[in-house]
């Protein structure tokens, strides 16, 4: 077992700072650019998993090139920073997009051909905001959180990013919610995008690059195409056994997640209006997030300490179970409970795999393998997840939703958590298979 290494405060702050903002941000493209789509454009739930399949191809495809690229200049930090700037412009555009100003822009009259042009003129924007969020933080802040950890601490800083991922997706869901009825979508957009761009001016000033910034003489094609070549899978087998689990993993997520507010709203009927905070309440709030911090921090320790097999199979029960409790759950405290153990698994699975991933990245290449990595972790959960919700919800439900256009919507339904739970057994398959290779790492 090798000792750890210790990470110096700015890197600390830099991983937690992009860490963090790159989650809000995607937090809210992944639950509120839906709920915009399905409640102020009047958009279905199949233009929902399109927007999302569009949007994971983007990402895929803008992570492969620009890591790629970000490999052969050498360099780091002007994806990282640059892109989380314009990254937050991009953000900001949205706030100008609605039925009327869609309907000027083309000199449209009818309804239909309206929310049409919306519609697709929402699901272009996703897009280009998320090649711009997938330059910066996919490629660029993945690469460089690969560069600057190794395997004896990359426990801990998994951990740490995945508090951030769970902190942004509460954070977004109650705050941005409130924030949406008080001061409506337009309003937040721009907040978030400010905000986002302002992270990214802060990384000029507080990011080292992790390379030397001076361009390598290799082909670029060659650092693109790497990771497909037979030889490389083969000689990183346990590499791609390990995006192969993340696939898995991260499709049964995306089965249920771009729905599950949709389904809190309309099926559960939540509502911030009847969100009441008393002094007790948010005492135990306050010590939730502690026991939170506090747990999350210790698993990364002690994931680095004693090695990701020992916990491997018991995350992915945690998870499966989790999703199965939710489907019986009719009542929204109910939800909230089982929840907690949904997202406990989800935690451990989310830090066990992302920290294998980059362990088992050949050393100096971690730029031409983000791409690979977001075929696995994003375009193929993405496109499979969303469809297999939306063929759920087709097939089992039984309401609709009157939205503020007058138009019925399917609410989602249970089934989803079901569906879920079904693919999240297939991540056994290849944990199993990679167990033995998460021994042979030499902190274990």
């Amino acid at each position: 077992m090798s000792s750890t290494k210790k990470l110096g405060g700015l890197l600390w702050f830099n991983i937690i700072l992009f860490g963090f903002i790159g989650q809000v941000a995607w937090a809210v493209e992944n639950i509120y650019f839906n709920t915009f789509l399905f409640d102020k454009i009047g958009a279905t739930h199949e233009k929902i998993s399109l927007m999302v399949s569009a949007s994971a191809v983007t990402a895929m495809v803008t992570t492969l090139i620009m890591g790629a690229l970000s490999d052969k200049l050498n360099r780091r930090k002007l994806f990282l920073s640059g892109g989380y700037i314009i990254w937050g412009l991009s953000v900001c555009v949205f706030a100008f997009i609605s039925r009327e100003s869609i309907g000027r822009l083309f000199g449209l009259t009818d309804t239909v051909a309206i929310v049409a042009a919306t519609v697709s003129v929402v699901i272009i924007m996703d897009c280009v905001m998320t090649f711009f969020g997938s330059t910066s933080n996919d490629a660029a802040f993945n690469a460089w959180v690969t560069d600057v950890t190794d395997v004896s601490n990359r426990g801990s800083v998994e951990s740490v990013l995945a508090l951030m991922s769970v902190f942004a997706t509460v954070i977004v869901s109650v705050v941005f919610g409130l924030l949406v009825d008080v001061a409506g979508y337009s309003a937040c957009f721009i907040g978030l995008g400010l905000l986002v761009t302002v992270c990214g001016v802060a990384g000029l000033f507080t990011v080292k690059d992790s390379l030397s910034g001076e361009k390598k003489q290799e082909s670029y094609w060659k650092n693109l195409t790497y990771g497909f070549r037979p030889a490389v899978i083969k000689e990183n087998k346990p590499l791609y056994i390990s995006l192969a689990a993340t696939a898995v993993f991260t499709t049964a997520v995306q089965v249920f997640m771009p729905y599950i507010f949709i389904y809190l709203q309309h099926y559960l009927n939540f509502s911030f209006d009847n969100l009441k905070i008393t002094p007790v309440a948010a005492v135990v709030a306050v010590a939730a997030v502690g026991l939170l911090v506090t747990g999350m921090v210790m698993l990364g320790k002690m994931i680095d300490k004693l090695g990701k097999s020992r916990f491997a199979m018991l995350s992915v029960g945690l998870f499966v179970i989790g999703l199965i409790c939710l489907f019986f759950a009719k009542r929204l405290g109910t939800f909230g409970l089982f929840a907690v153990l949904m997202f406990a698994g989800y935690g451990l699975l989310t830090i066990i795999l992302n920290a294998s991933i980059r362990d088992f990245t050949p050393e100096g290449m971690a730029g031409r393998f983000q791409g690979i990595r977001m075929i696995f972790m994003v375009l193929i959960p993405m496109v499979v997840g969303p469809k297999v919700g939306s063929l759920v919800i087709s097939a089992f439900s039984d309401a609709t939703y009157l939205n503020e256009y007058n138009e019925l919507v399917e609410i989602p339904v249970p089934h989803i958590y079901l569906a879920a739970a079904i693919i999240g057994l297939f991540v056994l398959i290849p944990v199993i298979f990679v167990r033995k290779d998460f021994k042979k790492v030499n902190f274990n």
